[in-house]
């Protein structure tokens, strides 16, 4: 048993908001990984339910995850700016602007949040764009939990050492989705897993887990070689029974498409890995007019929404690592069982 997690296995699946509900979540966890229930898109009842789900359904530990982004102040210059951007597309697809709301989807972690956590005292609470107010950090660890977070450099590991966590999520820029940045905006600080592991490891006294690249066993060996407590791994699950990942994604990853991705922050107004697709090729992949996280996700979502409806992934989130070569059309369990090979 990985003692630091509660699992049997050192294995974390990554939490894929938008991709994923607690089907995955509880297939992972029995067989033997830790799941990641991702909260930070839902709504206070959405989050109780999934909790609900999990915890009548097994017994194992679980991981479940937050964003705690500042929340932005809506500024209706930038937002034109960005809106002038997408216009093109509105005209394209028909898409009338002003049903397009300007309020975030989502919030980030909160007390509200944590109440609901409370009823359920998760063994891993993970968080993504550095970690709550030292309150929240302290009420979550107060009922046991394990408190582990995203570093993208060493020092958002000495960071996040320093204010709380329990563990530290080395983040390789080869991960898809989002980049856990937070202490900076420059992109040129991100460094690859295989690099920034071992700086973290030797940085930090806290166990340290692997992420971004990792797609098989031998992945799995190397990143525990180097120092890794555990890993963390994403993308190899996305086309696994499991998921809720569309048709569309998951054409995209059993193509050629998948070897080329890029970061970009047109799906949300923050760095993240995705697929190239059109929108990225035509006004990205980072374009500077996009409106603050997570409001771009409201406009660019109405364009997404049309095309998808058509058929057409030329506007949608292709969340992908650089290394596709893990994904395979097969269980949950059957691939942990799988990264977990060489263990």
């Amino acid at each position: 048993m990985n003692d630091f997690l509660g699992a049997d296995l050192p294995i974390i699946q990554s939490p894929m908001a938008g991709v994923q509900d607690s089907t995955l979540t509880i297939a992972v966890s029995s067989a033997g990984g830790l799941g990641s229930l991702p909260c930070a898109l839902l709504s206070i009842d959405e989050i109780r339910a999934e909790l609900n789900a999990v915890t009548q359904q097994s017994d194992k530990p679980f991981s479940s995850n937050f964003f705690c982004h500042k929340a932005p102040e809506m500024d209706n210059k930038r937002e034109s700016k960005w809106r002038a951007e997408l216009k093109p597309y509105f005209d394209e697809l028909g898409i009338d602007v002003d049903n397009i709301p300007t309020r975030p989807k989502f919030d980030p972690f909160n007390h509200q949040m944590a109440d609901v956590l409370e009823d359920y005292k998760p063994a891993v609470v993970s968080f993504h764009f550095g970690l709550p107010s030292a309150d929240l950090v302290a009420r979550v660890k107060s009922w046991g939990s394990t408190v582990i977070a995203s570093a993208t450099t060493v020092a958002e590991a000495q960071w996040l050492e320093a204010n709380g966590a329990d563990g530290i999520i080395a983040q390789g820029l080869e991960a898809g989705g989002h980049r856990g940045i937070f202490l900076s905006e420059d992109l040129t600080t991100q460094v690859g897993t295989f690099s920034l592991l071992p700086q973290i490891v030797k940085a930090v006294k806290l166990p340290v887990i692997a992420a971004g690249g990792i797609a098989d066993a031998a992945g799995v060996a190397a990143a525990l070689s180097l120092g890794a407590s555990a890993v963390q791994v994403g993308t190899a699950y996305l086309l696994c029974t499991e998921t809720n990942t569309s048709q569309i994604h998951r054409n995209a990853l059993k193509s050629e498409a998948s070897q080329h991705t890029a970061i970009t922050n047109l799906f949300s107004g923050r760095p993240a890995r995705s697929i190239v697709n059109r929108i990225m090729r035509e006004i990205g992949p980072i374009n500077p007019n996009t409106s603050a996280f997570p409001l771009a996700l409201n406009t660019i979502s109405a364009v997404k929404k049309q095309a998808e409806s058509t058929g057409v992934g030329d506007f949608s989130s292709l969340w992908c690592g650089q290394n596709a070569t893990g994904c395979k059309e097969i269980s949950a369990a059957e691939m942990t069982m799988a990264l977990a090979a060489k263990l």
